[in-house]
């Protein structure tokens, strides 16, 4: 006969009465799966399959930029002009890497199956073709944005447009929806999926700023002018768009170490206010026509502060990981 290991499990036999053969006693329930932003074990099952998708696609995007990286290098040519081999590589990366981040870190985000399906399947859509169609301007050697030299290129430039006006809805319904409560996102992460949105929508604003801009400049008849604003904004535009990703990873890393929550909230806090002036900074010089590499000494000084900042917070996550022991077992990734 089994002896009971406590008075709480002999009170509960009582309560249920001698086994019956063949029938298996009740045990405790299990406890409730965590949640990967919360900084628990991932969910089990990984990843969506729209979110495998967008990891898919934006890997071939990434490829598409690797490749024209190459041919960029191989064939000599310029990395200036609006024919430079230079569009369909940072067009395929940046693009490749923002439908990675936005897979990810919207699975971090309470939406509907219904809702998360259609946010991640349009924008996956508008980046495939934001993509594919530089890339065949490129390859047929005239300019894919702001060229309304034939009926042809008018309608590749006004698509591209509105490809980009896609991608700003979905990110500013994906931003509104990391407003919403979210009780099951640890505060750090919280902070950083808020921060990491409003910069991308900075940088998404800028772009259409770029483009409006830009359109006007060429039904004036001044192509030139149309392509220097491109060039004035680009440091504005490139600045935060990718701070969805840092942020989020810089929470994400922080969840895997014992740092207390409050002191994970504050290193995030810490890189978000730098990365902030960074942004801050750029969108200043670009008003102001001030090239980054020919600032003056105070904006230097600023932009280094800043990144110093960042950089600090992302090494104690770093070194907080090389302290802490790996748990035994296999080493999960949530949705990565």
């Amino acid at each position: 006969m089994a002896i009971e290991s406590s008075p709480v499990s002999a009170l509960r036999a009582l309560a249920i009465g001698p086994p019956t053969p063949g029938v298996p006693v009740p045990g405790p329930p299990d406890p409730p799966a965590q949640s990967p932003a919360a900084g628990g074990r991932p969910v089990a099952g990984g990843a969506r399959p729209i979110e495998r998708a967008g990891y898919l696609i934006g890997s071939v995007l990434l490829a598409s930029g690797l490749f024209h990286a190459a041919v960029l290098i191989t064939s000599g040519g310029t990395w200036e002009g609006p024919v430079s081999w230079r569009k369909p590589m940072t067009f395929g990366l940046s693009f490749g890497l923002t439908l990675i981040t936005i897979a990810w870190v919207t699975s971090l985000v309470p939406l509907r199956d219904r809702t998360r399906n259609l946010l991640l399947g349009v924008f996956a859509t508008a980046s495939v073709v934001e993509v594919l169609l530089i890339t065949m301007q490129a390859w047929r050697r005239v300019p894919s944005h702001f060229n309304m030299e034939t009926p042809f290129d008018t309608a590749v430039s006004r698509v591209l447009a509105a490809g980009g006006g896609v991608i700003i809805v979905v990110v500013v319904a994906l931003t509104i929806a990391t407003w919403r409560p979210l009780p099951a996102v640890a505060p750090s992460m919280r902070l950083a999926l808020r921060a990491g949105f409003l910069a991308l929508d900075t940088a998404l604003l800028i772009g259409a700023i770029m483009v409006v801009t830009a359109v006007l400049d060429v039904a004036r008849g001044d192509q030139l002018a149309a392509y220097a604003v491109g060039a004035q904004w680009k440091p504005a535009h490139f600045v935060p768009m990718h701070g969805v990703l840092a942020l989020p990873l810089l929470a994400w890393l922080l969840a895997r170490t014992p740092l207390p929550e409050r002191s994970r909230v504050k290193t995030v806090a810490l890189a978000t206010a730098g990365y902030g002036v960074l942004c801050l900074l750029s969108v200043v010089e670009s008003a102001a026509s001030i090239n980054p590499l020919q600032a003056p000494l105070i904006a230097d000084t600023i932009a280094a502060l800043a990144i110093a900042a960042i950089v600090a917070a992302g090494a104690r996550a770093l070194a907080l990981l090389r302290s802490t022991p790996m748990p035994d077992g296999p080493n999960h990734l949530s949705h990565v």
